[in-house]
């Protein structure tokens, strides 16, 4: 007999199994119905292989029968089921729309490749037809001799997840029995099979990654990324932690059109700004009372910071493709510091704008310069030393959407951590842009006052007055405020403004130094 048919044999043999415990059960009382017209199950603290497949049962009759709150909850309590469930080898149960998968991890653990279909499942390496999920569990997943319980549950329901925009109605559940898994660095893998939307409700969706919380009944993206290969038709979840998780067809944000043509205006705009901001350090130097000039040094320093920013923003993508971790990490690392560079000299622009036009008198502060340049330049890099020391993992590849030609996900060096990166790039902004905002309205205000106590034949100077209001607003990086109102209806226009603005910055200081 061949491999293939025993195999088949075997398979026939555990449905016609899983049939009769079933009609067992419910002559013997262990799967009764209750006063709700529910099947339930005995304790499920501990249970044995057939506990499980009786469990599974109640869920896969349930999807027939009940409503979706009913089976999320049967779902969850399934989970614990598997988690608790005690043997002594690796085993496999499927009952119709579920499939489980429970591997016994003994000795050294060194990953584990699971690949499942609706009729089988393994983990041995075998090629299992018709695939329709692949997990990739990392070596970090169970510690050196740690003998536990590595759970996989597959379940598919067009008619009931499909309600939810789920691919294929099927999501995967991944668990370590008493144990929970969080903060992966190695990343699981879940791949699913996905071709190109043939239905035109699902022409302009794209496929997202996320993960269901049963506390709160909602799919959510944190820890996940998602990466649709379209050229081999699948897409590929890369998550950090342990739960059930579910391919959603969602709706972009923006266009992949708009998303490339920002990406291109990005591009060419920070080349451009790159070029301006050298010759506005050659214009400041060559300006004639430059050395003692307080203002032009802050400028200068500004400028500095942002060449720095541009420098590594541009090639960070290249690094990224690169097979050693080295050059990315370094990109990242200099990436973070620089643009937190170019906000904390943001705010002292704004300061040295407050002195100026405030205090006006006695505004003199001793070595006033190299004070600045402590807290411009080694503020931030107290930021990047702190977060090294409380994860040094941090500083690495990012992913972001998936291309537009291939499907392949694009991908940069920088914060992984998306709570430093909140609290660090949005937190610090933030409250540079809210003080340096005031500042903007003191300037415009001081303008003002200055123009009514001018005569008629001055007030020609207007315009004057206006370019040099747009130029402090880009000196103190309003415009990259922007970002903060890029939300519904205003996200492209929003995305469009602040990425032609910002990344054009550079020419703007240019022409501040001729002014």
């Amino acid at each position: 007999m061949s491999k293939g048919a025993f195999q088949q044999k075997r398979h026939n043999l555990i449905r016609m199994k899983s049939r009769l415990f079933y009609i067992m059960v419910l002559l013997t009382g262990r799967l009764a119905m209750n006063e709700g017209n529910k099947y339930s199950c005995s304790n499920y603290t501990q249970v044995d292989v057939d506990g499980v497949r009786c469990w599974m049962e109640v869920v896969n009759e349930q999807f027939k029968t009940e409503n979706l709150s009913t089976i999320i909850k049967s779902v969850e309590k399934l989970e614990r089921v598997l988690e608790n469930t005690a043997l002594n080898e690796t085993t496999s149960i499927i009952v119709e729309r579920l499939v489980a998968h429970i591997f016994r991890a003994e000795g050294h653990f060194t990953g584990l490749n699971i690949s499942a279909s609706q009729e089988r499942v393994t983990s041995d390496g075998d090629r299992v037809a018709n695939t329709t999920v692949k997990v990739h569990l990392p070596k970090e997943l169970l510690k050196t001799n740690e003998n536990n319980t590595i759970i996989f549950c597959m379940i598919t329901s067009p008619e009931k997840y499909g309600q939810l925009g789920i691919l294929d109605g099927r999501i995967v559940g991944l668990a370590v029995s008493k144990k929970r898994v969080l903060g992966l660095h190695d990343k699981v893998n879940i791949s699913m099979p996905l071709q190109r939307p043939t239905l035109e409700s699902q022409a302009d969706k794209q496929p997202s990654c996320q993960f269901f919380n049963f506390s709160t009944n909602k799919f959510y993206q944190d820890g996940c990324t998602t990466e649709w290969k379209r050229d081999e038709g699948r897409v590929v979840c890369s998550c950090d932690h342990l739960t059930y998780f579910a391919v959603l067809m969602v709706s972009p944000s923006i266009s992949e059109s708009d998303r490339e043509i920002l990406s291109y205006i990005t591009l060419i705009g920070c080349s451009l700004s790159l070029f301006f901001l050298v010759v506005t350090i050659v214009l400041y130097a060559t300006q004639r009372g430059a050395g003692t000039d307080i203002s032009l040094k802050v400028h200068i320093n500004l400028s500095v910071a942002l060449i720095l920013l541009n420098l590594h923003f541009l090639p960070s993508q290249q690094a990224a493709a690169l097979s050693s971790s080295g050059p990315c990490i370094y990109v990242a690392v200099l990436l973070h510091y620089s643009l937190l560079a170019t906000f904390t000299w943001t705010a002292i622009e704004g300061f040295h704008l407050y002195l100026l036009l405030v205090r006006v008198f006695n505004i003199y502060v001793r070595r006033y310069l190299l004070k600045l340049s402590l807290v411009g330049w080694g503020f931030p890099a107290v930021i990047v030393i702190v977060i090294a020391i409380i994860d040094k993992d941090t500083y690495s590849r990012v992913t972001l959407h998936p291309s537009k030609t291939n499907g392949t996900a694009v991908e940069m060096c920088y914060l992984s951590n998306d709570v430093m990166k909140l609290v660090t790039t949005v937190g610090l902004f933030a409250l540079v842009f809210v003080f340096n905002l005031g500042m903007l309205a003191v300037t415009m205000r001081r303008l003002k006052s200055l123009r009514t106590e001018q005569t008629s034949r001055e007030k020609g100077r207007a315009r004057r007055d206006t370019c040099t209001v747009l130029g402090i607003t880009c000196l103190l990086g309003i415009t990259w405020g922007i970002i903060f109102f890029s939300f519904g209806q205003l996200t492209t226009p929003g995305l469009y403004l602040f990425c032609v603005l910002n990344s054009l910055q550079g020419k703007s200081h240019c022409h501040d130094s001729h002014l």
